[in-house]
């Protein structure tokens, strides 16, 4: 929608040609520009009290370097952003077409067929989303963009630049919409990061608006509506069949019971599937047949599906690993979904596999015959290593032991008992790690037996701001929360990673201080990448 230009407005950014407001929002205003090729794109210009604010300059440069990671097909592509500019501007694919909120405010709740495939392609884009390693944090009908082409989600990840920019808010405020928020995302004092799960419980509440034109925790105000997400259970009433069931589980108040993006998506490919062959629609979490094997590894547990996505992995892997998933999904997407939604570009660019058979993030999916299930410690079902089951993917599981090989410099981390992080030749109890997975992130775990305490890696920052990587108890945090995220091979031909921290920056070897430390690089490139060299199962 054009709101016209007004006084004060750019009449250029960088190389754009501004041409008219699109509107406004709690992060800057956006423009409909031109591009230098011709092509008419958005520009989201932030605002300005942000221009002079280097840390926020960080975090945008470091936000919108992951947003590209994310596949544009059902996703307004990331095109262009310039965070020394003054203000600082992002530039992304301009969508023709109403936003979810318009098209049901204009006409209504949606029929069930379109609905349905609403569900769908937002659950599609959440997999892609989450899959490159970033997480909505503002997901709304406002954000879900229906085009002749296809559904769009727009604004993902860059929220977490401006939240993070904790002296640009004032004291409690998040960005986001009150309504979609989840629960955790109102708690500002555990310091737990907000994870995939809230982008799930928003998704949950946009279906429902969807469905019946009302937020299902709808109040008189701001306060109210928190005060229902937080204590009431949310009111469903005209929302039916397998459907329901799904928004039900979206909207645990407990971010633990949700199901992922990917499960959600099986869910409701499933539920079509059973609904065009006129049989029962099975129920997200339900025992599956006999005929299935569920994925060894999933983080919530067996999931019912067809023998079509049996053997996908486990959900939220990091960057190209939601390929592989999807992959496995195509086909049926390609039959349930109506094809003016999504279109030709759905199965573009889909992952070939990983000749090392290897999954490139993320937890473990079975392979020819399936994995013995067991539950750990922690009560995560896991698969027993076995033939079957690839070293790497059972390392990423937690499964297996490893040293954690620095593949620059070719030496291997350890975490002596005196709990500062060094490098060395990879022997000794000292230098055997294990991933403990969380979500979408890893906590790296010591298994030296003579660290009692603080066994995990964590960030510590010293009173100069350096950053370096210590010892730390095992409690998910900020710290302790580590994307591992596939970025080639090594000399041996072992797949290497970048291990980022989200809050902190990629862990990075000095040359110059001869230490492992960690630094945000904004878009310098990285120059330490590591490779898990298997030392046999827990």
């Amino acid at each position: 929608m054009s709101d016209g230009l007004r006084p004060g407005d750019p009449a250029r950014l960088g190389g754009y040609e501004v041409l008219d407001r699109l509107g406004d929002g709690g992060m800057g205003s956006v423009f409909l520009a031109r591009s230098p090729q011709g092509r008419r794109v958005a520009v989201k210009v932030v605002r300005p009290e942000l221009s002079h604010d280097e840390e926020f300059r960080g975090r945008f440069r470091s936000e919108v370097n992951r947003a590209r990671q994310v596949p544009p097909f059902c996703t307004a592509e990331v095109l262009d952003a310039d965070p020394d500019h003054d203000p600082p501007y992002l530039v992304v694919e301009y969508v023709e077409g109403p936003s979810l909120a318009e098209v049901v405010r204009n006409r209504g709740p949606l029929g069930a067929a379109q609905l349905h495939s609403i569900a769908v392609g937002v659950a599609t884009a959440l997999t892609a989303i989450h899959g490159a390693g970033v997480i909505h944090r503002d997901l709304k009908p406002a954000n879900v963009l229906v085009a002749p082409g296809g559904i769009k989600v727009i604004d993902f990840g860059i929220a977490r630049a401006f939240e993070a920019t904790s002296q640009h808010t004032r004291t409690n405020q998040m960005v986001g919409t009150v309504s979609y928020m989840a629960p955790e995302r109102f708690d500002t004092t555990s310091g737990r990061p907000v994870g995939p799960a809230a982008d799930i419980f928003a998704w949950g509440a946009l279906v429902a608006y969807a469905a019946t034109g009302r937020n299902p925790f709808g109040g008189d105000s701001a306060t109210a509506t928190a005060m229902r997400i937080l204590t009431q259970p949310p009111d469903l009433t005209g929302l039916g069949g397998p459907l329901r069931e799904l928004v039900s589980r979206a909207l645990e108040k407990d971010p633990a019971a949700r199901p992922t993006a990917r499960e959600l998506l099986d869910g409701l490919l499933t539920a079509a599937h059973a609904g065009a062959a006129g049989g029962p629609a099975p129920v997200l979490g339900a025992t599956p047949p006999a005929s299935v094997s569920p994925a060894a590894g999933d983080d919530q547990g067996a999931r019912s599906m067809p023998p079509g996505l049996a053997t996908a992995g486990r959900a939220g892997s990091r960057r190209r690993g939601w390929l592989t998933a999807l992959g496995a999904t195509a086909a049926v997407i390609a039959v349930l979904v109506p094809a003016y939604l999504f279109g030709p570009q759905l199965l573009r660019g889909l992952a070939k596999p990983d000749p090392a058979g290897s999954t490139p993030t993320g937890g473990p999916a079975t392979s020819g015959p399936a994995a013995t299930a067991s539950t750990s410690a922690s009560g995560r079902p896991t698969a027993s290593p076995s033939a079957s089951v690839d070293p790497t993917r059972a390392m990423l599981a937690g499964q297996r032991r490893f040293l954690l090989h620095a593949v620059e410099i070719d030496r291997d981390l350890s975490l002596p008992s005196h709990g500062e992080l060094e490098v060395g030749d990879g022997t000794g109890k000292d230098a055997l790690f294990v991933l403990e997975p969380v979500g979408v992130d890893y906590m790296i775990k010591s298994v030296n037996p003579d660290i009692a305490h603080r066994p995990c890696l964590g960030v510590k920052i010293d009173s100069e701001g350096y950053k370096s990587l210590v010892g730390a108890e095992c409690h998910p945090t900020k710290a302790t929360l580590f994307a591992i995220s596939r970025d080639g091979k090594d000399d041996k031909g072992r797949t290497s990673y970048a291990i980022v921290n989200e809050e902190y920056g990629p862990v990075q070897w000095s040359p110059t201080k001869k230490e492992i430390y960690v630094e945000f690089l904004g878009d310098a490139p990285l120059d330490t990448t590591f490779s898990l060299v298997d030392r046999g199962a827990v």
